[in-house]
């Protein structure tokens, strides 16, 4: 099991070198060759990555404020790239295409180390030293989660990596009298050009498949900023949902309500809005509270997120701030959590079932955890 749990001691190396220009030749020479299987024939060449930060010009150096700042990266020989800031985690993707938005107030100084492999893991690698600024703290309130720790930016074509993900499979409405049967079959969840795609399906029986995916038990967080982008199905019926649960739900002493529920995103009968919700016990009975964000384009990509804190759990549409809810040690919410993502079908929430149903799908393009 890998542990992505609680990063207390992470450390942003601080260089002295100020950014003069969109990107940073300060470090672009390439570094020594390292990793796979020796096989220098397949070595990357002619490494160069370009960093844009936005909003810098003449009369800002440092940009606009936002903490946005993006790179962009070539090698010839080259089958995927990484990008890795100060000593964090390293993000990987085969598009040579990286973005990041810094939540850190002030005058942020740190290293973007790109990386090329080739398709026997040899890589090659350069530096660049940032300097990008932050105006206020853009996650709001105290505490930085500002450095990537885990992502899954689902490349390529296929099957999910079940190193982070497992399946959840069968039927029995899940305590909310859902019709779907989860499977694990492709047809119902896949990667398709680097979107996950979680597809319900009315069969020829007249019955409902789809996908229920977790992390437990392979990676789980305490305290987190989350960001998924996703698009959301528009078929009556359907019921998509991003969402975590305390690990110790599977204590038989504790179960649900008591682990905790936070609810990054629900989508319900009504197509025109999301919701987030935290749910907890109270005296043996379910409690909650939840806010809902209107979407004035309901069936496109949109982007949620989650700041959650000790003391605070915020909940975010395009970084617009709706949900926010103060916390305390007599809720559970400072433990670990794990994810999940599903598409249901009816159920207490779903609602009636379009008759002409035949299928319809919850996309994401990606899932990123800073802390």
């Amino acid at each position: 099991m890998r542990n992505y749990k609680i990063f207390k001691c992470l450390t942003v190396v601080l260089f002295a070198l100020v950014l003069g220009a969109c990107s940073s030749n300060d470090n672009d020479s390439v570094n020594p060759p390292s990793g796979g299987d020796g096989n220098q024939d397949n070595l990357p060449t002619n490494l160069v990555a370009t960093v844009v930060i936005q909003g810098q010009d003449a009369n800002n150096s440092y940009g606009d404020g936002s903490g946005i700042f993006s790179c962009t990266a070539t090698a010839t020989n080259a089958s995927k790239y990484g990008f890795k800031i100060g000593n964090g985690t390293e993000s990987q993707n085969t598009t040579g295409v990286f973005s990041h938005t810094l939540r850190n107030s002030g005058t942020n100084q740190f290293s973007l180390t790109i990386y090329a492999y080739s398709s026997t893991n040899e890589k090659i690698s350069i530096v660049k030293n940032l300097t990008v600024l932050v105006n206020g703290d853009t996650t709001g309130g105290s505490g930085n989660n500002d450095v990537l720790v885990w992502s899954d930016e689902f490349d390529g074509d296929g099957a999910i990596n079940t190193e982070d993900w497992n399946y959840e499979t069968g039927g029995g409405g899940w305590g909310n009298q859902e019709v779907q049967v989860y499977t694990s079959s492709s047809t119902n969840i896949a990667k398709y050009g680097g979107i996950l795609k979680i597809t319900a399906v009315k069969e020829t029986n007249g019955t409902y498949s789809s996908a229920r995916i977790t992390t437990q038990n392979k990676l789980d967080f305490k305290y987190a900023r989350i960001d998924i982008r996703a698009k959301l199905p528009s078929l009556a019926g359907t019921w998509p949902a991003l969402w975590m649960l305390g690990v110790n739900i599977s204590d038989s002493s504790v179960g649900w309500p008591k682990c905790g529920e936070i609810d990054i995103m629900e989508q319900f009968e009504d197509k025109t809005y999301v919701k987030a919700t935290c749910h907890w016990d109270n005296n043996g009975t379910n409690a909650d509270y939840g806010r809902e964000n209107n979407l004035s384009t309901p069936t496109e990509f949109h982007k949620y997120s989650l700041d959650w804190r000790q003391g605070s759990i915020k909940a975010y549409v395009d970084d617009v701030e709706y949900f926010t809810m103060s916390t305390n040690s007599t809720l559970p919410f400072d433990a670990n959590f794990f994810l999940i993502f599903n598409l249901a079908m009816g159920g207490t929430n779903g609602g009636a079932i379009d008759p002409n149903f035949t299928s319809d799908s919850m996309e994401v393009d990606y899932i990123r955890v800073y802390q």
